[in-house]
């Protein structure tokens, strides 16, 4: 009765069918892994195997650097300017501590706190700060707790007998004369590398080659053994000799800074140089600052504005204008120019205006009387072209190669931008910009019989044991470019010494010593226009006028309203940093100063032979 079960289906299994495809595909991988297999061994073999031993010799050798000691700046007598001492880092061992402390249970931990108060107290760090610091290293095995000890500070952190505490010397740069030429100098950063100044330019010389050493450890990492193979020796730094004397460096920012302080400037810059060789004897900027603490200056105090920052430089232009004029021929000295007074209206109808007022100057009283109009008609006898290769011919507008980093060139434009206004500006300081060092550069020339000397600040290089590497020799004298011919750089250095005498600087007159010099008085640019209240005050200055060894350039910033020109606010400081200098140098007196020619004389604005009669008084002594 029941109904019959459903026959069972019948299941067909069909072959596959050969694929040629399938086939090649599988034959292909099958010999790529079959050649792989020897490239696999080959590898194991070769490079495998060098970094398997090499990840053999890591584990078993421990690379530590030795590092190289910097080298030193001495100035030109041998006085160290910086140096590198050897102080301590004070570190923990965080996971030391609290196992040694906490084996002993909560005894000794009162020990480790006590321990910890009485660090605290020596590395003037809070209690509760430094505390917590360790704890919250927890398993860390070095923690720095304070670097640039001292030995005492050492000692008395030792005697304490802190569990975990520990010692590892450190470099730190240091500048015994503190602020002292600081702007040459330079500085370092927390990594030991120069950032400034020569610190940076010779920061390769300096450094010196860092040495290296493996030692072979144990499985607890304990040394072994060092190889012969596994050490090299550190090639200390090379010792910097410069061209700087300290003494002078000094009496240069005494003199700058009182000047600054006392005229309340907002800055002020001071070079002093060889005019026979170009050696950088003073480079100073007020403000300064200390490289041992940079982070109490600003940017603004670090800046060698004796380099790097040109400005319109006025009157002290003037001698280099005339230079060519009278080398030329284009001028003489006793040529009478007609002024009629303090004021003049040039073809084109511009004014130009003297701060006296003059009927007429002889050409050697334009340069001492520092008359603009008188420099003004010169101009337009000369002619832009000649104007623009008289300051050429200086190298204005060219940094001059100083060994510091970062100077800058001025600037004089090129003959093609000049216009009308030009020869008027040009005569009389304006339209171009200078820096310190390139007046100083230049004004060598009026002391020198016209060579433009090569500025430089290095003076040697000695090896980590004291053996000379170089000696710098300064480039033959007959080698240097000829600024301009020595006979006119000699009647024009005798023209400057009446600019003291009897001219725009009688306050920086010496009764020691013959100095010649220029001053300057400019407007500071506002916008497109100048300011009638700001100026920059400026002196150049050589002595003795017999036989010169001095060269200063020295310019003041924005003195306070009221006494603004050069003579009044620049010369007499630069006049007692050069007698303050050739004093330290032992320079003899100089004799009287010869009259002008008679044929001068006759021509000079109220000439009177007694004005130059030794003075009594000192410019030191005031």
């Amino acid at each position: 009765l029941n109904p019959p079960l459903p026959p069972l289906p019948i299941i067909y299994r069909t072959m596959p069918t050969f694929s040629p495809v399938r086939a090649a595909v599988t034959l292909l991988l099958l010999a790529v892994m079959l050649g792989a297999m020897p490239l696999r061994v080959a590898y194991l073999q070769t490079y495998g195997r060098q970094r398997t031993l090499h990840s053999v010799d890591r584990q078993q050798h421990q690379a530590d650097i030795i590092p190289a000691r910097r080298g030193t700046i001495f100035d030109c007598n041998g006085v160290l300017m910086a140096g590198t001492i050897e102080t301590q880092i004070c570190f923990a061992d965080p996971k030391f501590m609290l196992e040694f402390y906490g084996d002993g249970g909560d005894s000794h931990f009162v020990e480790m706190d006590q321990g910890v108060a009485q660090l605290a107290k020596l590395l003037d760090k809070g209690f509760g700060k430094l505390s917590m610091q360790i704890n919250d290293a927890g398993q860390a095995r070095y923690l720095k707790l304070a670097d640039n000890l001292d030995a005492a500070t050492v000692q008395a952190i030792t005697k304490l007998h802190v569990a975990g505490i520990g010692f590892e010397p450190q470099s730190q740069r240091y500048y015994p004369m503190g602020s002292l030429a600081a702007h040459l100098i330079g500085y370092t950063g927390a990594d030991g590398h120069g950032l400034d100044g020569l610190e940076h330019r010779f920061d390769k010389e300096l450094s010196g080659i860092p040495g290296w050493k493996s030692t072979l450890k144990d499985a607890r990492r304990d040394p072994i053994a060092v190889s012969v193979d596994d050490y090299r020796e550190a090639e200390h730094g090379e010792h910097v000799v410069l061209t700087i004397d300290t003494n002078i460096q000094l009496i240069t920012e005494q003199e700058l800074a009182a000047t600054c302080e006392k005229f309340k400037a907002k800055h002020g810059e001071a070079v002093v140089i060889d005019p026979n060789t170009g050696e950088v004897l003073a480079l100073a900027n007020w403000p300064t600052f200390n490289p041992q603490d940079i982070e109490d200056s600003t940017p603004e105090d670090r800046t060698n504005r004796a380099i790097v920052c040109p400005y319109e430089p006025g009157s002290v232009i003037k001698p280099f204008v005339a230079g060519l004029a009278f080398a030329l021929h284009l001028v003489r000295m006793d040529e009478v120019f007609e002024l009629h007074g303090a004021h003049y209206t040039t073809p084109y109808g511009r004014q130009i205006s003297d701060v006296h007022g003059y009927d007429r100057l002889a050409m050697w009283d334009v340069l001492v009387k520092s008359s603009n109009i008188g420099m003004s008609m010169l101009g337009e006898r000369m002619g832009n072209e000649k104007i623009h290769r008289a300051l050429a011919s200086f190298e204005f507008g060219q940094p001059t190669g100083i060994e510091l980093p970062g100077e800058g060139g001025g600037k004089l434009n090129p003959l093609p931008k000049w216009n009308k206004y030009s020869t008027e500006s040009c005569s009389t300081g304006y339209e171009l910009m200078v820096t310190p060092l390139q007046l100083a550069r230049a004004f060598a020339c009026y002391a020198n019989g016209g060579r433009l000397v090569q500025p430089h600040l290095l003076k040697g290089r000695l090896d980590s044991q004291g053996n000379v590497v170089e000696r710098i020799q300064p480039i033959a004298f007959d080698n240097l470019p000829q600024a301009i011919d020595s006979k006119t750089a000699d009647d024009v250095r005798r023209i400057l010494c009446d600019v003291v005498v009897r001219g725009t600087a009688t306050g920086a007159r010496s009764s020691n010593w013959n100095i010649f010099g220029k001053t300057g008085t400019a407007h500071i640019a506002e916008g497109h226009a100048y300011s009638q209240t700001r100026f920059n005050s400026s002196f150049i200055a050589g002595a003795p006028y017999e036989h010169p060894r001095l060269v200063v350039a020295f310019m003041i910033h924005d003195p306070q309203p009221g006494a603004h020109y050069g003579g009044a606010v620049a010369a007499p400081g630069a006049a007692r940093l050069l007698e303050r200098s050739l004093a330290y140098l032992q320079v003899p007196p100089s004799p009287q100063l010869p009259l002008p020619p008679a044929n001068i004389q006759q021509v000079l604005y109220q000439f009177s032979p007694h004005v130059y009669e030794p003075r009594v008084a000192t410019l030191s002594d005031e």
